[in-house]
C-alpha cells in the first residue's frame, strides 16, 4: 500500500497546510485529502510542485508499506 507522508515533510520544513497550499497553488482541501491518505491519485505536475516547494524528492513524501491482508491471504 502506498502511504503519503506529506505531513512529516511539512513538519520538517515548519510549513502549514495553508502556506503549502498558497505556494503550490492547490486548495487546502485537496492537500488535506492527500496528506490524510484519502487521495486515489496524484498528478506528476502536482507532485513536482509540492517537492519543489518542500525542497524534497518524491521518495521523501511517498512510502510503500506491505499490504498485510494480501500477505496473509497469500500464506494460506
Amino acid at each position: 500500500m502506498i502511504k503519503i507522508t506529506l505531513g512529516r515533510m511539512m513538519a520538517k520544513r515548519h510549513m502549514t497546510l495553508r502556506e503549502l497550499s498558497h505556494r503550490v497553488g492547490i486548495t487546502e482541501a485537496n492537500l488535506s485529502i492527500l496528506k490524510n491518505n484519502k487521495a486515489k491519485a496524484i498528478r506528476f505536475s502536482t507532485l513536482e510542485a509540492i517537492c519543489n516547494v518542500l525542497d524534497c524528492r518524491p521518495a521523501d513524501i511517498i512510502d510503500i508499506e506491505a499490504d498485510t491482508e494480501k500477505t496473509e491471504s497469500q500464506a494460506d
